[in-house]
């Protein structure tokens, strides 16, 4: 009898794993075609966004809590560009982003602003706020996105390069690129800054995604400026937060 059962539990353990194999294959295959899709839907919101004229260049990625660059106490992980010459390096061909998405899967994208586009970056409560506030007035709104760190991005056409150079201001005057500062107002991103675009993933599986798509005219940023700057107000008033007076370079812009 003790034989008998001997075999009777060796079936049934073989039989059990042959039965397993095909749920182990299927599974694996839903698991590679999950992650073709999220592939292929990370090239697509990217070559969007080239699409829409909006330069673009790689940047980190989450390495666990810490950043893909491996410096040592990155302030900025997964945040910053992966090239010190992302400035020049940024484009909206769609071969060339094309195949830096497929070069570096992980990759996180930024794009440069003061180009072709500005970005008035704001803490979420207050952009929520001001983004009622204008679609209740009938203001046109541009693309818009959220970032999980509770910050709403309103992208804009950019007064970086306005005819009168007189009226053209540095970005240092409102933010440095990747600054890690709490600040509890608006950031204006201009010339020699940068955003990251969606799908960007930042470390504690949060990420950066669309509200409102590229696809979407920029509007000038005066007209959104009165709402923001309102918001970011009475945000800062109702979280007793107060604008820091200095902000430190995170990423350099040269070595």
């Amino acid at each position: 009898m003790g034989d008998g059962n001997g075999r009777y539990r060796g079936t049934e353990s073989r039989l059990s794993w042959e039965d397993r194999l095909p749920q182990w294959l299927r599974r694996r295959s839903r698991e590679d075609g999950a992650a073709s899709g999220r592939a292929r839907d990370r090239l697509d919101q990217l070559l969007a966004t080239a699409a829409a004229g909006l330069p673009l260049a790689p940047a980190a990625y989450p390495s666990g809590f810490s950043c893909s660059c491996e410096r040592i106490g990155c302030p900025t992980p997964a945040r910053h560009p992966v090239s010190f010459a992302w400035q020049t390096q940024s484009t909206h061909d769609p071969a060339t982003v094309e195949r830096w998405a497929e070069d570096q899967p992980e990759a996180n994208f930024i794009t440069a602003t003061g180009m072709v586009h500005d970005v008035l970056d704001v803490p979420l409560g207050a952009g929520r706020a001001a983004l009622d506030r204008l679609l209740a007035d009938g203001t046109e709104v541009g693309p818009l996105a959220e970032s999980g760190e509770g910050r709403m991005l309103f992208f804009t056409a950019t007064r970086g390069t306005p005819e009168d150079e007189d009226e053209w201001w540095p970005c240092e005057l409102d933010c440095h690129p990747g600054t890690m500062d709490e600040h509890p107002g608006l950031r204006w991103h201009s010339r020699g800054s940068y955003v990251l675009v969606p799908p960007s993933r930042l470390p504690g599986d949060l990420g950066v995604a669309w509200v409102r798509g590229p696809e979407h005219p920029l509007p000038d940023p005066l007209t959104l400026l009165e709402a923001l700057a309102d918001a970011c107000t009475r945000y800062a008033e109702e979280n007793g937060t107060h604008d820091p007076d200095h902000h430190s370079v995170s990423w350099p812009l040269s070595r």
